[in-house]
C-alpha cells in the first residue's frame, strides 16, 4: 500500500488532493482537525493498495492494509488523548513540523511528551537540541572507549554476530596495530560459531571459545595482553536475564562495557521487555542492525527514550566493508529524518 498524508485549510481541497495523486480508489486511512497559528487546518491520510503480482501477495496486502487502519485508528485516539497536554501554539514551526514528523515515523505518546516538555522549556533553540538530550551517542571509536572488555549480547536473529565483527574491524580501520581477541560463548549455534571463527581467522584476531566459569576465566588471562577483548554471548530467552548469564561465567562483577544489538523491526512493547531482560550496571551502549531493512526509525528513538543508553553504532547491508557507521548526531538525524543510511 502507498500512504500519503494532505494538509490544507479546506477539507474539500484536501479531499481534492487525495484523488488527484492517489487516484478514485484511494482509502481514506484517518483525518483530523487542528489548529495552528490561530487557523483551521484539516489533515487526511489516505492509501491505496499497488497491485498485486500473485495471490499470495494480494492476499498479505489486504491483511497488511487492515492491520494499518486499525493501527492508524489506535494512534489517532491516542493523539486525542494527548491533546489537552500538548499546547501546538507553545511551539515554533519548526519545533512542530519536527515533533509531528516523529509521531508518523512510530515514536510513541511518551516520548513526544517529553519531547514537547523539552521543547517548550528551550522554544528559540533548535529542535534538535531537545532531541539530542532523548537520542544520546557515544560513537564507537578508540577516541571514545577506553573499555578493555567488550560484551556484546541480543536478542536471537538480530545480527549480533556480524555486528561484533564489524566493531572490531571499525577499530582496526582507525588503528592499524589495535590487538584484538574474540572469545565466543555463542557456540552452540553452528552458523554463527563458523561464521565468527572464520573470519576473526581472516582478520588475524585471536579467538577461543568459552562455555562455562573455569574456560572463561582462562580465555580472560590469555588474553590479559589485549587492546580489546570482544566476548559474544548467545540471545537470552525466556526468564532468563544477562545477569544471570554473566554471572554463570564469573562476568558479573567484572569491569567492562556491555553493549545490546537490536534491529529497529519490533514493537516499543517488545523493546521494553528486551531492555528489562538485558537491564545491568554495565550496559554502555546500544547497536542498532538491519538499518537497511526498516521502513521507519520511530523505534531508535523510543528506545532511547525508555532506556536512557547511548547510541554507539548503526549496521546495515550485506558483507564486513561499508556496512557499520559509529553513531554522531548528523548520521543520527539523516537516517531518521531522510531514511538516509550512513555512507
Amino acid at each position: 500500500m502507498h500512504v500519503k498524508t494532505f494538509i490544507d485549510s479546506n477539507i474539500q481541497a484536501v479531499l481534492t488532493q487525495v484523488k488527484a495523486e492517489l487516484g478514485p480508489s484511494a482509502v481514506i486511512l484517518s483525518s483530523r482537525e487542528f489548529k495552528k497559528d490561530g487557523k483551521r487546518w484539516h489533515e487526511v491520510t489516505a492509501g491505496i493498495d499497488k497491485p498485486a503480482a500473485s495471490t499470495q501477495t494480494e492476499t498479505g496486502m489486504s491483511e497488511w492494509a487492515e492491520w494499518y487502519k486499525e493501527w492508524n485508528k489506535v494512534k489517532e485516539h491516542l493523539y486525542i488523548l494527548m491533546q489537552p497536554s500538548i499546547q501546538w501554539e507553545q511551539l515554533s514551526e519548526k519545533q512542530r513540523v519536527i515533533l509531528e514528523y516523529l509521531q508518523r515515523e512510530g515514536v510513541d505518546e511518551n516520548t513526544t511528551i517529553e519531547l514537547y516538555h523539552k521543547m517548550i522549556l528551550v522554544s528559540g533553540e533548535s529542535p534538535f537540541k531537545s532531541l539530542g538530550e532523548i537520542v544520546t551517542v557515544r560513537p564507537w571509536s578508540v577516541n571514545f572507549w577506553s573499555e578493555k572488555i567488550h560484551v556484546v549480547t541480543g536478542p536471537f536473529g538480530m545480527g549480533k554476530t556480524t555486528a561484533i565483527l564489524r566493531m572490531a574491524l571499525l577499530l582496526r580501520q582507525e588503528l592499524q596495530s589495535v590487538n584484538i581477541g574474540f572469545i565466543n560463548v555463542d557456540c552452540d549455534r553452528g552458523n554463527s560459531r563458523f561464521l565468527l571463527k572464520h573470519w576473526a581467522e581472516i582478520s588475524e584476531f585471536d579467538y577461543v571459545e568459552a562455555n562455562d566459569f573455569n574456560e572463561m576465566n582462562k580465555a580472560i588471562k590469555e588474553f590479559k595482553d589485549k587492546d580489546y577483548l570482544f566476548i559474544d554471548l548467545p540471545g537470552i530467552s525466556g526468564k532468563e536475564n544477562i545477569n544471570n548469564k554473566l554471572e554463570s561465567l564469573g562476568l558479573l562483577d567484572v569491569d567492562l562495557a556491555l553493549h545490546a544489538v537490536f534491529s529497529s523491526h519490533c514493537s516499543t512493547a517488545q523493546y521494553r521487555d528486551f531492555l528489562v531482560r538485558y537491564k545491568n550496571r554495565n550496559l554502555k551502549s546500544i547497536v542498532w542492525t538491519k538499518l537497511d531493512e526498516s521502513v521507519n526509525y520511530g523505534s531508535i528513538v523510543n528506545v532511547s527514550m525508555i532506556s536512557g543508553v547511548p547510541i554507539s553504532s548503526l549496521s546495515y547491508g550485506f558483507g564486513l566493508k561499508d556496512t557499520f557507521s559509529a553513531a554522531r548526531e548528523n548520521i543520527l538525524w539523516k537516517l531518521i529524518f531522510k531514511h538516509e543510511l550512513p555512507e
